[in-house]
C-alpha cells in the first residue's frame, strides 16, 4: 500500500535491510513527493532478476512454502516495488560483488536492462510521486508534514538494525546521521533525552519467546504515544495486544493519560506468528496471544519493579560527615543525632561544623576503598516539613517524604490482599461517624469487599456509621475520612471490579490515607527507616500517581552552582 511518501520509504530501506546493507543512504526533495533516493551497499540485484525487480509477486525472499510460512525477511510479497513503479517514475540500479558491471532499469523505459556505472549495492530513485494517479496527490500533506512522517519511518527502522548506518538529507540539507552503535546506543539517540536517565533494562526468556530492550520509567512519560517502539523478529509492530501488554505493566505507576516510552524487542518462533495480515505489515497475528501478552506484560512489570537494592552502587564520590569524623577519632553523636530542619536555627549546624573535625586528606593510592553507602544514603534533615535530605556516595539525596511513604504502604497492602491476608488493628473504642444514607447503604451492601480489605465498617444507625478495625498497615490514618474514600471507590466502581479491575485504584486510596503526612517532624532513625524500606520496596522511585519520590543531586551538580573549578 503506497499511501505517502513514507509508505515509499519504509519499503526501500526495508528491501536494502534484506540485501544485507551495512549502509543506507536516504536523499529526499519536497518531502520525498518530488524524489526520493534510497542507496545501500548491499548484495545487489543480479542482472537477470533486475528484469523481474518491476514485475509483480516477484521476490527472492520466499522460494517455498515452508518459508512463506515462517517469515524471517522483513518483506516477501513482491509487490512493493511494482506497486511503487504504478504511482511514480522508478530507477533502479545495481551491482552485486561478482559484476564488474553495475546495470539499470526504468519504469518508463523500454529498454530494458542496460549497463551503467555504479558501485556495489543497489540505488533506487522514485520521482514524482502519484503524478500518473493526481487524485491521490490531492491528499497529500504539506511538505513538511510528509517529512515528517518519512523521518519516522526511517527511526523506527534504524532502531532495530544498530549496526547499520544511516544518514537522510533533504534538499541537500543532512537531518539525520546515525553510525553503526550497540543496541542500546541506538535507542538513547532515538528516544527522548530523559528517557536516558530514567529507563530501566528489560530481560525475559520463555521456551520460543524472549524479550529484550529497556522501558521508561513514569518520569519519562510523555502526553502522546510518540516514543514507543515495539518490534516483533526485528520488524516495528503497532499491536493492540502487545501494546495493552506494556500498557499492563504500567497500571500501578502511570495514571491518566500519561503515556509510557519503551523500547522492546521480542524474539519469538516464526511459526507461532503470521505478520501477512495487514497491508503494510503494521499488525501481527499471535497463535497464543494471551501467553505472549502475560511474558510480555510481567517482564516489563519485573523491570519496572526492580528495588533500590538490586541496583547497582554508584561509585564513591563522597564521604558522609560522620564517617570523617569518625576517621579522625573524634565522632560525638549528640548534636548528629537530632534531624537538622528549617524550624531548628540554622547557628546549631554551624556550631557543629566548628566542633567537627577538619575533612582529612585524599587517602593514599594504596589505601583501601572506603565503603559504598547505601543507594539512597544515610539522613542529615528534614525541610519545610516535607523533605527528607540525605548524603549518598553520589552527593545529595531528597526525598518527598510522603510519595515515598505512600509507594511502601501501597505495595505492602498489595502484597496482603494478594495474599488475602490483609492484618486488622482493632479500634479499642469504635469509631462513630455521622453519614448519608447513600454511604450506609454501600456499607451495609459490601460488607464482604470491606472485610477482604482489612475494614470492620457497619451501620449503626440510618444516619450513622461505625468502625470497629482498620487494616494494621493504616491505623495513624483518619478513619471515617479514609472509611468515607473507600465508600466512594464501591460506589462508583462496585464490589467485585473494585478488586480486580480497579483494585490498583482502590488500594492507591488507601495508601494516600495513610502516608505520613506533610509537616510531622520525623527523628534521625524515623527518615533513615524510611530510606531503607524505599530501597526494599518495588518501584519506590515513583508514588501512586506516576511522579518521583526522590531526586538525586550530584557532587558535579553542587560544584556547578557553587562555580567550583573555575
Amino acid at each position: 500500500v503506497v499511501e505517502r511518501p513514507a509508505s515509499v520509504v519504509k519499503e526501500l530501506v526495508e528491501n536494502a535491510l534484506d540485501a544485507g546493507a551495512a549502509r543506507i543512504d536516504v536523499r529526499l526533495e519536497g518531502g520525498g513527493i518530488k524524489r526520493i533516493v534510497v542507496a545501500d551497499d548491499g548484495a545487489g540485484i543480479a542482472r537477470d532478476d533486475l528484469a523481474l525487480a518491476l514485475t509483480r509477486h516477484a521476490t527472492s525472499k520466499i522460494a517455498t512454502l515452508a518459508e512463506l510460512e515462517s517469515v524471517t525477511s522483513l518483506g516477501f510479497r513482491g509487490e512493493a516495488l511494482a506497486a511503487i513503479a504504478a504511482v511514480a517514475a522508478v530507477t533502479i540500479t545495481s551491482r552485486t560483488p561478482q559484476s564488474d558491471l553495475a546495470y539499470v532499469i526504468a519504469s518508463d523505459g523500454d529498454a530494458g536492462v542496460g549497463a551503467a556505472a555504479g558501485s556495489v549495492g543497489t540505488r533506487v530513485e522514485v520521482a514524482d510521486l502519484f503524478f500518473r494517479t493526481p487524485a491521490r496527490r490531492k491528499f497529500l500533506r504539506a511538505e513538511a508534514t510528509e517529512l515528517g512522517h518519512c523521518l519516522t519511518q526511517i527511526e523506527r527502522v534504524a532502531a532495530a538494525h544498530p549496526r547499520v548506518a544511516f544518514t537522510v538529507s533533504h534538499g541537500g540539507r543532512a537531518l539525520l546521521q546515525l553510525a553503526a552503535a550497540t543496541a542500546r546506543e541506538r535507542a538513547l539517540k532515538l528516544l527522548p533525552a530523559q528517557f536516558a536517565d530514567a529507563h530501566r533494562e528489560v530481560q525475559a526468556e520463555a521456551p520460543g519467546l524472549r524479550v529484550l530492550g529497556w522501558a521508561g520509567l513514569p518520569t519519562a512519560a510523555r502526553a502522546r504515544a510518540d516514543a514507543q517502539y515495539f518490534y516483533v523478529n526485528g520488524r516495528y509492530v503497532r499491536d493492540k495486544v502487545l501494546a495493552h501488554a506494556v500498557r499492563a505493566a504500567y497500571a500501578d505507576v502511570l495514571h491518566g493519560g500519561a503515556q509510557p516510552a519503551y523500547c522492546l524487542f521480542l524474539e519469538i518462533d516464526p511459526t507461532r506468528i503470521d505478520v501477512n495480515v495487514h497491508p503494510t505489515k503494521i499488525e501481527v497475528r499471535l497463535r497464543d496471544a494471551s501467553a505472549v501478552h502475560q511474558f510480555v506484560s510481567h517482564a516489563v512489570q519485573a523491570a519496572l519493579a526492580q528495588t533500590l537494592r538490586g541496583a547497582r552502587p554508584q561509585a564513591a564520590a563522597v564521604r558522609s560527615l560522620a564517617e570523617l569524623a569518625a576517621a579522625r577519632g573524634a565522632y560525638a553523636p549528640a548534636p548528629w543525632q537530632a534531624p537538622l530542619s528549617v524550624a531548628q536555627p540554622v547557628a546549631a549546624y554551624f556550631d557543629f561544623l566548628a566542633a567537627a573535625p577538619a575533612m582529612p586528606a585524599a587517602p593514599a593510592a594504596d589505601a583501601e576503598p572506603q565503603p559504598a553507602l547505601p543507594p539512597l544514603g544515610f539522613a542529615i534533615a528534614q525541610l519545610a516539613g516535607i523533605y527528607v535530605l540525605a548524603h549518598n556516595n553520589a552527593g545529595l539525596v531528597i526525598v518527598d517524604m510522603h510519595a515515598a511513604h505512600e509507594r511502601i504502604v501501597y505495595e505492602k497492602l498489595k502484597r496482603q490482599l494478594d495474599a488475602q491476608a490483609i492484618p486488622q488493628q482493632r479500634l479499642l473504642i469504635p469509631q462513630v461517624f455521622a453519614a448519608d444514607a447513600t454511604d450506609v447503604a454501600t456499607a451495609e451492601e459490601h460488607a464482604d469487599t470491606l472485610a477482604r480489605i482489612g475494614l470492620d465498617l457497619a451501620p449503626a444507625s440510618p444516619t450513622q456509621l461505625v468502625l470497629r478495625a482498620l487494616p494494621a498497615l493504616l491505623a495513624a490514618a483518619d478513619g471515617a475520612a479514609l472509611a468515607r474514600a473507600v465508600l466512594r471507590e464501591l460506589r462508583e466502581f462496585g464490589g467485585a471490579r473494585v478488586l480486580t479491575e480497579h483494585r490498583n485504584e482502590l488500594l492507591a486510596t488507601l495508601a494516600c490515607r495513610a502516608a505520613v503526612r506533610a509537616n510531622r517532624r520525623l527523628t534521625l532513625d524515623e527518615m533513615n527507616a524510611l530510606l531503607r524500606e524505599m530501597e526494599a520496596t518495588e518501584r519506590a522511585d515513583q508514588c501512586n500517581h506516576g511522579r518521583p519520590t526522590w531526586v538525586q543531586v550530584s557532587i558535579a551538580d553542587l560544584d556547578k552552582l557553587f562555580l567550583r573549578g573555575r
